[in-house]
């Protein structure tokens, strides 16, 4: 299954408990903000499983990282002027170079080992979605709520309109765990899809904001060092 492959749009998650409001209506009551991902992400069941899957596919992921190791060492025996770029005169080359077979293959393989993973992944993500409009609504009845957006549909608001972290606790009560062996010949939705790709790139942007993070400490660190005297 091509699950990175694919562009699926999320449907929208805080909309499905709900019905639609029609855009002229007048909303008196408290409105809020949901945002299903960050939700998901900081649920307990959702933390566990992520980890769970890392411990049950360890060999895939080495494989992945060593493949990806050789992928590259590959690629770079390609780019013969050593530029880091394929001009057209080196992409012209590499078509028949017997490094592109073995590009080929390596990336079939990285997709079955890749599959295995978000599979497992989807699936403890699915579980989450069959319970998130029942905990949403639980959360907008007990915060007498009148109005639920999406944070893509909000301009401006107070941080305190976000509920995350109460639908969080709410789903955290309902849902404590989930499976992470899908079962055979599994099938995930194209929601469960969308979200789980959603969900890869909130972890993405947060780790590459993390290393931004770190590499610039580390810049500032030797410039903080004082000179030592005699």
């Amino acid at each position: 299954m091509k699950l990175l492959s694919k562009t699926i749009a999320a449907a929208a998650l805080a909309g499905a408990a709900f019905t639609a409001m029609p855009a002229s209506a007048q909303v008196s009551g408290n409105i809020a903000i949901v945002d299903a991902p960050r939700v998901l992400i900081g649920s307990t069941a959702f933390r566990n499983a992520y980890q769970q899957i890392g411990t049950n596919y360890q060999a895939q992921a080495t494989q992945i990282q060593q493949k990806s190791q050789q992928r590259q060492t590959l690629l770079q025996q390609l780019d013969t002027n050593k530029d880091g770029q394929f001009d057209q005169a080196e992409q012209q080359a590499a078509q028949n170079a017997p490094q592109a077979a073995q590009i080929r293959q390596i990336d079939t393989e990285l997709e079955q080992l890749s599959s295995q993973i978000e599979i497992a992944r989807v699936y403890a993500i699915e579980q989450l979605l069959q319970q998130y409009p029942t905990v949403v609504q639980q959360v907008v009845d007990q915060n007498s709520i009148q109005l639920l957006l999406t944070p893509d549909a909000v301009v401006y608001a107070p941080g305190a309109a976000t509920i995350n972290q109460k639908v969080t606790d709410a789903l955290n009560t309902r849902v404590p765990s989930v499976q992470v062996t899908p079962p055979a010949n599994y099938q995930p939705t194209r929601n469960a899809v969308g979200v789980y790709q959603e969900i890869q790139g909130v972890l993405g942007a947060a780790q590459a904001a993390q290393a931004q993070q770190q590499a610039q400490q580390g810049q500032a660190q030797p410039a903080q060092q004082q000179p030592t005297g005699r």
